[in-house]
């Protein structure tokens, strides 16, 4: 048997567990540059809030502030900026639970973590086993959680979303039997399956398939010769009930992007490789999180499309790395040579975006013959090493490269150095991970 652990709301939830005053209101996460909305608490939902929502129509429909200085207590709906550090410290402490319960898990998402669930439990023991994990969960770490169990992770994924709906359940669902994968089957739209995109599925409902129920009913040949998509084949047989999704499909990246839209224009070459040094940087520290390396950098950059009264441009190019690498400056450094290739004057950037490709596992890495710098790729090693854990013991970004500052004129014509030039004015502190940030409490007792 599989199960899923699931966040419920996870950025919502991750803003209330410092905020008790927060408990039945209704809240939205904004993107970054506080864009649109991408999360919504249940009471935001049933206002009928869409997700992608941009916020300055929310603010105009609510009446909400456009900055914090004209931030009321009181409003209609609490806002904030999307805080990354906030959410990923506080779903590690989640995982790590998992760690302890479960015999064997990966984790799948900021929010999601599959687990192998124990051959020792059956029936009731494994469904009190699952509501023994949310209970302990929401009591050591605020979060609530619903838990999906199935034979594959295609229908734990299902009885998840069964957890989170239907408070019978009590946070845990369970589909051990041909009846229930039916019934549950009926009940889920087929656009709501894992892994039926918005394209398939469009095509689906066209065919007729209205439910997960009626896809699973047709027949495999019927499957394949509509598609002819491997991906889509192991779908309908996981509602099925066969275990047919492998778990490299889910662990292992081909590549790994990090894009951003920016806070305004940028026209000038010096912002735009300070941009691209970010998203660099940020790359290469998922390829140490995940131990491996990359052997292509890739750079994108394009204007904004609706702006028509601007001209427009759109490029993107590779540069090849002769020993694959995940260290910041080797791969900041390829970066910039893209940046240097594909940038125009004249043009008003609005977005860019690095992708690293040629993804393998760091141990051990095939250098090229005539690399005879094998003593500094063990220094720039060490090198990221020591920033990665003074960054988690101290807070990320204490220590960047060079690079990646951003440099912005003050009233006196001086240059004054920021870390981060995304728009976030509605982010909250970070009291777990940022001694600035720490909790102060307000006692009547001065012996407290």
């Amino acid at each position: 048997m599989y199960g899923i652990a699931d966040l419920d709301n996870c950025y919502c939830s991750c803003e209330k567990v410092f905020r008790p005053d927060l408990e039945g209101k209704p809240i939205v996460v904004l993107s970054n540059n506080d864009g649109c909305v991408v999360a919504r608490s249940n009471e935001a939902k049933a206002l009928g809030i869409k997700d992608g929502t941009p916020y300055y129509q929310l603010a105009r429909q609510f009446g909400l502030p456009l900055t914090p200085v004209a931030h009321a207590k009181g409003q209609p709906i609490e806002v904030f900026s999307s805080n990354y550090e906030l959410y990923g410290e506080l779903t590690g402490r989640v995982v790590s639970i998992i760690r302890q319960e479960a015999p064997a898990y990966f984790r799948y998402s900021i929010d999601e973590c599959f687990m192998y669930l124990p051959k020792s439990l059956e029936g009731d023991e494994l469904q009190r086993w699952g509501e023994h994990l949310h209970h302990r969960v929401r009591r050591e770490v605020g979060l609530p959680i619903s838990i999906g169990m199935a034979p594959n992770k295609t229908l734990a994924k299902i009885a998840s979303k069964l957890a989170k709906k239907f408070e019978v359940y009590r946070h845990c669902c369970m589909i051990d039997s041909d009846y229930k994968r039916e019934r549950a089957l009926e009940w889920c739209p087929v656009e709501d399956v894992w892994g039926i995109g918005r394209r398939y599925a469009a095509r689906l409902q066209s065919l007729g398939c209205k439910t997960a129920l009626d896809f699973a009913r047709h027949h495999r040949d019927w499957v394949r010769q509509t598609f002819n998509n491997i991906n889509i084949v192991r779908t309908w047989q996981e509602l099925n009930g066969e275990d047919a999704v492998p778990n490299e499909a889910l662990t292992t990246k081909k590549s790994i992007c990090t894009s951003r839209s920016f806070n305004g224009m940028v026209s000038d070459k010096e912002s735009l490789r300070t941009h691209v040094a970010n998203y660099a940087a940020r790359c290469a520290e998922k390829l140490r999180m995940q131990k491996t390396v990359a052997s292509i950098v890739g750079v994108f950059v394009n204007t904004n499309p609706f702006r028509e009264d601007l001209a427009q441009y759109w490029n993107f190019q590779e540069q090849r790395l002769i020993t694959p690498t995940s260290s910041t400056l080797a791969i900041v450094q390829a970066a910039h040579e893209v940046v240097d290739r594909i940038f125009k004057q004249g043009y008003q950037y609005k977005k860019a975006g690095v992708i690293v490709m040629g993804i393998t596992p760091d141990s051990p890495i095939q250098q090229d013959l005539f690399d005879t710098n094998a003593e500094e790729i063990q220094k720039m090693r060490r090198l990221d090493e020591a920033i990665d854990r003074i960054n988690r013991m101290l807070g990320t970004e204490t220590v960047v490269i060079g690079a990646q500052q951003y440099t912005q004129k003050d009233g006196k014509g001086k240059a004054d150095v920021f870390s981060n030039a995304i728009k976030h004015d509605f982010r909250s502190k970070n009291p777990t991970t940022r001694w600035s940030d720490i909790m102060r409490l307000n006692a009547s007792d001065e012996r407290i």
